[in-house]
C-alpha cells in the first residue's frame, strides 16, 4: 500500500469544505437552500476586469514566468501608494500570486528551518485553517493564540511571554478578521510592528478582507512601517475586494528579503497566475468604483441580517467588516445550532471550524443577496417560533 504523509492524517479534511459538501446535498432536493457558510458570494465579477482577461487571451499558450508581469507588479505597488500611501518597489517588495491561499500556505515554507530553533508560528484562535496547515507541512509548530470576545478578537504579541516570542519564527494577524469581522487601527499595527522586530520574527498580515468595510477604511500593516519594510509582510487578494474568488489573483508586499525568498521558492512550486488572469488583476488594481459599489451592496445585505438578528435577540460580536457576521450560538452549542439550522435548509459555519476557541459562536458569509437573505431569515424566524430552535 502507497504510504501517506501523515501529516495529512493529522490535519484531516477542511470543515468548511464539509459544509459546502453538506449544502450540495441538500440542493439534490429543488426545495431551497440558504447558503451562508463559503465566503464566495455571488455577485457579478464586474464587466470591465472579465474584458481585460478574454482581451489577454493570447492564441499561443505560454508559461507565465515566476516573478509575474512587471505591468502587474507596479498596477500593485500604485495600488499600495494611493490606498495606503505607501511606496514600494514593483521590482523587489512585490511578488504576484495565485489568490491569498496559496501565498499563506507556501510562506512558512521560505521563513522556517526545520532544524532551527525558531520554528514556532503564531495565529489567532478562531482564524483560518491555512495559517496551521502551511506551517505543519513547513515542518513547522503552529502556536495558536486564543481570541476572546472579550479581548475584541485582537491578537496582541506584548501580551505572550518572551519564551514564546523568542521561538517564534512568524506570527499571522489577519485584520478585518475572518471569521469574527473584528478591525483594528494602524497604531496597533505599530506595537505588532515593534514586537516583530524585537524578536526577530516575521509579521505577516493577512488584509483579504482589507477593502470589505462599511465605516472606516482600514490600515495596512505596511502603513505602520514608516517605509522600513524588514520583518514585516502583507498578503492581498482580489477575491473578495473585485469578485474573483475563481480567478485566483493576489499579492505579497512588503519585506524585500523574504520576497526573494519567497520567488526562489517558486521556482520549485510553480509560476505566477497565467498572464490572461494578470491582465484582469491589473484591471482591477487599477480600478477603484468597482469596490466602492461591492460595498454598498454588502452594506445592504449585512443591515437586514443584522436587523433580523437583533429581532430575534441573538447576539453579535464583531462583525464590523468583511461580509461575515460573528453570532453567538444561542443554547451555547454552535456545532449543535448548526446543525439544527441545516434541518431548515439554512447553512452556517460552526466556530470551531475556525479552531477551539470558535466554539460557542457561529459564522455568517454574506452570500446570498438581499431577496435571499430575507428568505433565509423568514425560514428562521418561523423555525424560532415553532421551537425548532432555541430563542
Amino acid at each position: 500500500m502507497v504510504t501517506i504523509n501523515p501529516i495529512l492524517e493529522n490535519i484531516g479534511g477542511n470543515p468548511l469544505t464539509q459544509m459546502q459538501d453538506l449544502a450540495n446535498t441538500l440542493r439534490r432536493d429543488p426545495a431551497p437552500v440558504h447558503d451562508f457558510a463559503i465566503g464566495d458570494p455571488r455577485e457579478e465579477t464586474p464587466q470591465a476586469i472579465r474584458d481585460a482577461l478574454t482581451a489577454a487571451l493570447d492564441p499561443v499558450s505560454q508559461y507565465p514566468t515566476v516573478r509575474g508581469q512587471q505591468a502587474t507588479r507596479v498596477a500593485i505597488a500604485n495600488w499600495f501608494a494611493r490606498r495606503h500611501n505607501v511606496t514600494l518597489d514593483a521590482d523587489t517588495h512585490v511578488l504576484p500570486t495565485s489568490g491569498s491561499k496559496e501565498a499563506i500556505f507556501h510562506l512558512p515554507f521560505a521563513v522556517i528551518n526545520p532544524d532551527g530553533a525558531k520554528r514556532h508560528v503564531l495565529y489567532g484562535e478562531p482564524g483560518y485553517p491555512v495559517y496551521a496547515s502551511g506551517t505543519r507541512f513547513a515542518h513547522g509548530v503552529p502556536d495558536p493564540v486564543p481570541l476572546t470576545h472579550d479581548g475584541q478578537w485582537r491578537l496582541s504579541l506584548a501580551d505572550l511571554d518572551e519564551e514564546r516570542l523568542q521561538r517564534a519564527a512568524i506570527a499571522w494577524v489577519n485584520y478585518p478578521h475572518n471569521p469574527t469581522g473584528a478591525v483594528v487601527d494602524v497604531g496597533w499595527f505599530r506595537e505588532q510592528v515593534a514586537v516583530a522586530r524585537a524578536y526577530d520574527l516575521l509579521l505577516a498580515s493577512d488584509e483579504c478582507y482589507q477593502e470589505v468595510y462599511f465605516d472606516t477604511a482600514h490600515p495596512s500593516v505596511l502603513e505602520a512601517t514608516d517605509g522600513d519594510f524588514s520583518n514585516v509582510i502583507a498578503v492581498v487578494s482580489l477575491s473578495k475586494r473585485s469578485g474573483m474568488t475563481g480567478y485566483r489573483a493576489g499579492a505579497l508586499a512588503g519585506d524585500a528579503a523574504v520576497i526573494e525568498r519567497l520567488r526562489q521558492l517558486r521556482t520549485s512550486v510553480g509560476t505566477a497566475s497565467p498572464d490572461f488572469v494578470q491582465a484582469a488583476a491589473v484591471a482591477a488594481f487599477n480600478d477603484q468604483s468597482h469596490v466602492d459599489e461591492r460595498r454598498v451592496v454588502f452594506a445592504a445585505k449585512r443591515a437586514a441580517m443584522l436587523a433580523f438578528l437583533a429581532d430575534v435577540g441573538i447576539e453579535i460580536s464583531g462583525s464590523d467588516a468583511t461580509f461575515y457576521i460573528w453570532f453567538r450560538a444561542p443554547g451555547g452549542d454552535d456545532a449543535a445550532y448548526a446543525t439544527a439550522l441545516l434541518q431548515e435548509r439554512i447553512i452556517v459555519s460552526p466556530g470551531r471550524a475556525f479552531g477551539p476557541a470558535g466554539t460557542g459562536w457561529c459564522r455568517l458569509a454574506l452570500v446570498p443577496d438581499v431577496h435571499g437573505i430575507a428568505a433565509a431569515t423568514v425560514a428562521w424566524r418561523a423555525a424560532i417560533d415553532a421551537g425548532r430552535l432555541p430563542a
